[in-house]
């Protein structure tokens, strides 16, 4: 499974909708659409550190970083590589 295949697992099992409701592209704006809320944001980032090994520093806290699995991947990329 690659990187964004995890990262849309993830987000599919955290739900706030009922899943034949909930379609989306990996570019869309999971928050937006009320796919997710804020306590998924903290389950989002403790997944992150612990499944990638990645410290989400207080400066990386927006939620642009972490609004769509594009950009969550984009993220732990950009984290991974530094």
């Amino acid at each position: 499974m690659d990187l964004k295949e995890k990262i849309r697992k993830f987000i599919e099992s955290n739900l706030v909708v009922f899943e034949e409701e909930a379609n989306f592209s990996d570019s869309d704006n999971i928050f937006e659409m009320g796919f997710v809320n804020s306590l998924f944001a903290m389950k989002l980032v403790n997944y992150i550190e612990q499944e990638f090994g990645i410290t989400v520093d207080n400066d990386d806290l927006e939620i642009s970083n972490f609004s769509s699995v594009d950009r969550i991947f984009q993220y732990i990329e950009s984290k991974k590589s530094a």
